[in-house]
This record gives structure tokens, sequence and C-alpha cells, in this order.
């Protein structure tokens, strides 16, 4: 447990940092992501953090009272409760809110079991989802201030990848079969193969080694499609057959 929340601490204080370059104006700007602001975007996070925290509390009850309506309308209701506040209070929301979360996950073995919207999950595979949401409106947040981002070179460029990705790549493969089972496709026998690189040219492997079914390249490409975003302009994954180009399609963490 230590090596993922140590991960996911660090990425969220990343986008924190990040954020804190963000004039006020700019936090009502449109994001790609279904159409919110910046400032709805943290509120979201916020809001999930929050009721995660609830979760490792207090169980499946959390889960049922949330599903008793349309999940897309809970989570509108988390963006509505930012709307009217300024960015500042949005910004100590998230930071509570994740502080809820981390603290007693530090506190768990990785193989403790935690209720969660798609299924219950192990300790690690819940911080690693919180980590993959993290990252994915992250990159939202990065596209949309994009024209205001300078970086002095001695400076590192906060759109680029780091090696947290792998933990995300890792979630992506191990929830295949779930993906797959969403999509109405039977999950191939033989497994799904993925080599891809990631930062600093650091080859990860997953899946059976002998599998037909192969998926090769950037590891940054791999994790985008699996958060439902853009690969990079300059990306390409390659497939082996059918079966991997199939499963570009299928893959989510969500």
């Amino acid at each position: 447990m230590r090596e993922i929340l140590s991960d996911l601490v660090a990425e969220q204080q990343a986008l924190d940092q990040f954020l804190q370059g963000v004039r006020e104006r700019d936090w009502k700007r449109q994001t790609r992501s279904d159409g919110w602001t910046i400032l709805d975007i943290v509120s979201h996070l916020a809001a999930t953090e929050e009721v995660a925290a609830r979760i490792i509390a207090e169980g499946q009850p959390i889960v049922d009272e949330i599903l008793t309506i349309p999940f897309d309308d809970w989570t509108h209701q988390g963006v509505e409760r930012g709307r009217g506040r300024r960015y500042q209070e949005i910004i100590e929301w998230w930071r509570n809110g994740r502080a809820g979360v981390v603290e007693p996950l530090s506190r768990m073995d990785s193989d403790a079991r935690i209720p969660w919207f798609v299924a219950t999950v192990n300790a690690k595979t819940f911080a690693t989802l919180r980590l993959a949401e993290t990252w994915a409106h992250g990159l939202d947040i990065k596209h949309t201030m994009d024209d205001k981002i300078v970086v002095a070179e001695d400076e590192e460029d906060p759109r680029d990848d780091t090696p947290r990705i792998r933990h995300i790549a890792w979630l992506a493969h191990r929830m295949l079969p779930w993906a797959y089972s969403e999509a109405g496709v039977e999950f191939p026998t033989e497994g799904i193969r993925v080599e891809i690189v990631g930062p600093k040219y650091t080859l990860w492997t997953f899946g059976p080694k002998d599998s037909p079914h192969v998926i090769k390249g950037h590891a940054g490409d791999f994790c985008r499609i699996a958060v439902r975003r853009p690969p990079s302009e300059n990306g390409q994954l390659r497939t082996s057959d059918d079966v991997a180009a199939q499963t570009l399609t299928i893959v989510r963490t969500y």
C-alpha cells in the first residue's frame, strides 16, 4: 500500500500545485470534460473523495444510498455543490476530501475489501482508482490551460507523463474482464498481453506472455484511452490482431 498511496498523494499534490497557477477568471473556462469548467472538475473530485471516505468508513450502505438515483444525476449534484463558491473554497474542499481517503487507506492491508460503484475491490485497487480519476481530470484541466502554460528551461513540463501512470496501466489491464463484460463481449480465454513503454523508456508488461492478442506502444496513449481521453497527437498503439484492436475500443477504468 505504501507505494500506491505515495504515488496517489504525489499525483494529487502535483495537480494541486498546478491549480495554484490558474487565475481566478480561468477557473470558469470550459473544459472538454462534459462541458464542465475547471471549477466544476475540482468540485467533482472533491465530492467524489468525500464520498470515497464515507464508503471506507461506512461500507456498502453508502453505495446503495447513492445508487438510488441515476449515477449521472449524483455526479451532477457534486458539481452543483461547487457552483457559486470561490475557487479557494473548492481547493480546500478537495484537500479535505482526499485526506479523508488517504488516512484510513494508510492503515489498511492492500487486500482489504472496499465496496465501490463497479464492484467491491481491494484497497490497492481502490487507491489506484482514485489516482486514475485524478490523472484523467488533470489531463482535462491542463488541456484547457494549454495556451497559458509556460515552462522554463530548468523546469519540468506539468503536461509530461510521470512513472505514476504505471498504476493506471495496471488498473486498465486488471479491469479488462469487467470492461469486456460491460461491452457485452466475451473475454478471450488466452487473455490480453500489453507491452508498453513508459516515461524514461521503461518497459511495462501485463498479461500472459503466450497470448496471441498483443497491444504495444506508448504507455501514455494506452492509459489515455483507458480513461476515455484522446491519445497524444503523435502517439500510436499497435495491435497484433482484431481481438487486440477491439480491446482498445473496450478498455476502461470506470
